[in-house]
């Protein structure tokens, strides 16, 4: 399954079309990164993010109106990396144990690849009206209701509750973790992967309450 949703069109003014133009997208989406893992959001600036990729603040503008695109685009990348590790955990490769752990390893790492960056997206920038957010939700829930439904045999109703229940468990953790700057924590990660076992294998065997 496809799991590519960052278009770059939607927070671009225009998308490049040749490998040239492409190479220079992304040496203005490396160095807007760095600014803005710096500086924050409140310093972060187009005219500084120019200047370290070595381009003109014209050239940046043909691709990106304003500083809003670039954090937006930079946050595309982040959202894009999680569906491939959620798409990685749903291979049906390995019993639940190791499924956990391409899960939990997965996320993780995509959240140390550059944590100082990951807190100023999390806590700092605004979401953009234009951002590709609900087509990430929509994949992202679609992902998590599969890992459920390979490891817990349940009918539509606890399985989508499962679901939502598991995907903020890890969100919380992570992002918590990030916070903190504890995401290098081995217990850490011990300590979640027990935590999604013993919750799935808790849920086995459960019924679904129904009203009087």
């Amino acid at each position: 399954m496809n799991t590519r949703v960052t278009d770059p069109a939607r927070s671009m003014r225009k998308a490049p079309r040749q490998r040239r133009s492409q190479v220079m997208v992304d040496v203005i989406l490396q160095a807007a990164a760095r600014v803005l893992a710096k500086n924050g959001w409140s310093k972060f600036n187009t005219n500084e993010v120019a200047r370290i990729a070595g381009v003109s603040i014209g050239s940046l503008y043909q691709y990106f109106p304003n500083k809003l695109a670039l954090a937006e685009a930079i946050r595309q990348q982040h959202l894009d990396a999680i569906l491939q590790v959620l798409a990685a955990a749903t291979i049906e490769e390995g019993g639940l144990t190791k499924r956990i752990e391409r899960l939990v390893d997965g996320v993780i790492a995509v959240h140390l690849i550059n944590p100082s960056l990951h807190r100023v997206l999390l806590d700092e920038v605004p979401l953009s009206e234009r951002s590709a957010h609900e087509d990430f939700e929509q994949r992202y829930a679609q992902f998590y209701r599969q890992f459920v439904e390979q490891n817990l045999q349940a009918d539509e109703i606890r399985t989508a509750i499962a679901a939502k229940v598991l995907a903020s468990a890890v969100e919380g953790v992570v992002h918590d973790a990030s916070r903190r700057n504890e995401l290098n924590s081995n217990e850490l990660k011990q300590e979640l992967q027990r935590l999604i076992h013993a919750y799935l294998e808790s849920k086995q065997g459960d019924k679904i309450a129904t009203p009087k």
